[in-house]
């Protein structure tokens, strides 16, 4: 399970970077790949909802149960989630104006996805420094095995369906150097 959340960690990482050259191509006043982008934001988005989302109630429910002392990380962790859930909507919400070419500030979109992907990635650290530690304590083989079954299909399934529905994003993202910073 934890090999899991590591391999899905460093995918999520490899997305980020795809968006991340997106965004240092807006900044230096290109145009970049507007409807890639987009395919990323949707991708990350469908994630989010039905792996990342569900895992997180998980481990917090059994965390509180095993460890009160990681509630205040599980609420952080809980509150940074809906933060950054929020505001990849909103870039999600702009880049459907531009792609009906809405006029929009494309400054403050390249500052909004700078911070996003920042938040982001602060988020992925704080899981694999913090919550991986815990879960690593705290779960035993079982626990793990239960966790595991439990989930929603996980990063091959995902990356599976990228493959087949986002072509030109998965030939990027199969690029993209694994960081996870």
């Amino acid at each position: 399970m934890l090999t899991q959340l590591r391999q899905d960690h460093a995918n999520m990482a490899r997305l980020l970077h795809v968006l991340q050259l997106k965004q240092k191509t807006l900044a230096e006043g290109e145009r970049p790949d507007f409807q890639m982008m987009r395919e990323v934001v949707d991708y990350i988005l469908d994630y989010m909802s039905g792996f990342t989302a569900p895992l997180e109630q998980m481990c917090t429910e059994q965390l509180n149960t095993r460890a009160p002392e990681a509630n205040g990380l599980c609420q952080r962790l809980s509150e940074d989630y809906r933060a950054l859930n929020a505001r990849l909507a909103r870039l999600s919400q702009d880049l459907d104006m531009i792609l009906m070419d809405a006029v929009v500030p494309m400054d403050q979109f390249s500052e909004d996805l700078k911070a996003y992907l920042e938040s982001h990635r602060a988020y992925l650290r704080g899981e694999r420094e913090e919550l991986f530690p815990l879960i690593r304590e705290h779960f035993g083989e079982d626990d793990l095995d239960q966790l595991a079954k439990a989930m929603p299909e996980g990063a091959e399934a995902e990356l599976a369906r990228l493959q087949q529905a986002y072509p030109a994003l998965y030939a990027e993202f199969r690029e993209a150097p694994s960081p996870l910073n």
